[in-house]
């Protein structure tokens, strides 16, 4: 009895060790990469960060060949339309059809990605009134620069001898890429910092 509480104090074998055994056990096969994971958090938060933006991006071309499909094929929606920087008279941007297309589809983008950053991505403890604010100010910046661009790529691929659902599609990339480039930095340090990072 004496000689096994000897052994477990013993200061030669530190708990770390079985702690460290433990915990391979319990995550079994998935051991080295949680090791990876812990050892590169900033690497895996942006790997997340852009395997969990598909969801918003999904939202955006399903939302984008849906527009399509109703405003400009269906309801011909197609006269020339132009507000403040907003600019959709080009013979093959759509018209106000693809405004109101890529209107949609990046205001119901930015509400996906708005709750599937802060809560799955960056994991952030800053209070959501807090970060709806700041992230409004990101998702005006990111939609009206998204409603800008659209009119003249869909142009420029229609006049490459694309389609209109093709150039639709086209627009709809530049469109996530860019938002991707954006979005990213100012998420992680100003909008959903945790308090470790701030």
């Amino acid at each position: 009895m004496t000689e096994n509480n000897t052994t477990t104090r013993n200061p030669e074998k530190p708990t770390s060790v079985s702690v460290k055994d433990n915990k391979e056990r319990y995550t079994g096969a998935l051991g080295p990469m949680r090791r990876w994971i812990d050892e590169h958090p900033n690497i895996w938060e942006f790997i997340l960060f852009n395997v969990l933006s598909n969801i918003s991006t999904a939202t955006r071309f399903i939302v984008a060949w849906i527009g399509t499909a109703v405003f400009v094929s269906a309801m011909g929606m197609t006269q020339p339309f132009s507000f403040l920087i907003f600019n959709y008279t080009a013979p093959n941007s759509n018209g106000l059809g693809g405004f109101l297309t890529f209107l949609f589809a990046e205001v119901l983008a930015q509400v996906v990605n708005f709750i599937v950053q802060m809560k799955w991505v960056f994991k952030s403890d800053s209070s959501f009134k807090d970060a709806a604010w700041k992230y409004a100010i990101l998702a005006i910046i990111v939609v009206v620069v998204n409603l800008v661009l659209p009119g003249y790529v869909t142009d420029m691929c229609v006049r490459w001898g694309m389609n209109v659902g093709l150039a639709s599609t086209v627009a709809t990339i530049v469109n996530t890429l860019l938002a991707v480039v954006v979005s990213y930095p100012l998420l992680k340090f100003w909008i959903m910092p945790k308090k470790s990072d701030k």
